[in-house]
């Protein structure tokens, strides 16, 4: 029996059934069934926007899921974020890093619980850096921290998100090449989220690809890999639709429903006192909602200067 047909017939470490999830009540994926295994490395990919964040985050406990469950060892919880990192055998590095900036490196890895000593022997590299502050860290040396912190814990099931941004080559493969070590070695299971397709694929077993909130594809890493050019060129391409677009056009959704619950009243108040309260009209609250849109944009794009 191969080790992908044994696995199979393994309880899975992780495991989704029709899970939705999603900001403010609004589904945002849809349905997503997925589960890794002891010793298995899993890779989440897909365009930007399609729902892979959301995804992780819902596992991860951060959101609340709209509907479906989310299962370790066989097991549906419901349980908060920090309970699951804390004492459910999860380890967390999200694209933030989540790197306490003020505090030295090594109380970066005592305070989330985690082994000095172990931390080391991932990232000899970061010995010399244990009293500086976190703040002063590179992004790659942050990047190995907060990776270092979540596997020394030795947890059951690592989620990371986007390991690889914005760092060189030979960083991203020593970051990689820790989470296959801990997966062959101390049978954790990973499921991790990569823009860089073909590097994460090296280092996975299995593929599955997310494109607008549902998984449309299964594969193993080596024939993912032979199928790469094609995958790129169909699913990987381009943009979906973001979270931000989703919240962005919901509060839009709900100012006009409330603005228009606000009309109501005021013709009501209008009609039993005889005095006029307001003369704005629904076609002024589009052209005010729509200036409101423009004043955001605007902002945004100020910030991103």
């Amino acid at each position: 029996m191969s080790d992908q047909t044994a696995k199979k017939h393994e309880r899975p470490l992780l495991q989704t059934r029709s899970l939705k999830a999603g900001y403010l009540n609004r589904a945002v994926v849809q349905g997503v069934n997925l589960e890794v295994h002891a010793g298995e490395v899993v890779c989440l990919l897909g365009p930007n926007g399609a729902g892979k964040t959301t995804t992780l985050l819902t596992i991860a406990g951060e959101l609340t899921p709209v509907d479906g469950i989310v299962m370790f060892g066989n097991v549906p919880t419901f349980t908060p974020m920090y309970q699951r990192v804390r004492t459910g055998g999860v380890g967390l590095v999200t694209e933030e890093r989540l790197v306490f900036t003020k505090m030295s490196a090594r109380d970066n890895i005592r305070v989330g619980g985690g082994s000095v000593e172990q931390a080391l022997e991932l990232f000899p590299e970061l010995e010399a850096r244990l009293t500086v502050r976190g703040g002063m860290l590179s992004g790659g040396e942050q990047q190995m921290l907060a990776l270092a912190r979540a596997l020394s814990r030795d947890p059951s099931i690592l989620l990371a998100d986007e390991l690889s941004l914005g760092l060189a080559p030979k960083i991203v493969d020593r970051l990689l090449g820790a989470v296959r070590h801990a997966a062959d070695s101390n049978g954790a299971g990973a499921l991790i989220i990569e823009q860089h397709a073909r590097k994460a694929l090296q280092y996975a077993d299995r593929m599955y690809l997310m494109a607008r909130g549902q998984i449309l594809l299964e594969l193993p890493a080596a024939e993912a890999i032979e199928r790469l050019d094609e995958i790129e060129e169909t699913y990987l391409k381009g943009t979906s639709e973001t979270e931000d677009d989703h919240i962005e056009r919901l509060r839009r959704k709900n100012k006009k429903k409330a603005w228009r619950r606000l009309r109501v009243r005021e013709r009501e108040l209008a009609r039993l006192s005889g005095k006029l309260a307001s003369t704005r009209t629904t076609d002024e609250d589009d052209y005010y909602l729509e200036r409101e849109r423009h004043r955001r944009e605007a902002a945004m794009a100020r910030r991103k200067r």
